[in-house]
């Protein structure tokens, strides 16, 4: 699917965020919490733990992680292009 946003899980997503510093914070049985100390403080992001993540909700953690991390650093994980 040209353009379009990948099937990701949570632990998907979880390693993609680590590779821009986020770590685990803490978990329940259905989020995983990852947080990173940026230049303006705590930087922390919530994942579901569901395989597969729903379109919309990957959709908004994509958005939440645009905020910390650059865009165009971010896409190419998230999109297929």
């Amino acid at each position: 699917m040209k353009g379009g946003l990948r099937v990701l899980s949570g632990k998907q997503v979880a390693d993609i965020l680590g590779k821009f510093g986020f770590v685990l914070h803490s978990t329940n049985s259905s989020h995983l919490k990852l947080r990173r100390i940026g230049i303006d403080g705590r930087e922390t992001l919530v994942v579901p733990v569901h395989s597969p993540i729903a379109r919309g909700t990957l959709r908004a953690i994509y958005n939440q992680a645009c905020r910390y991390v650059p865009q165009a650093e971010l896409h190419p994980h998230f999109y297929n292009d």
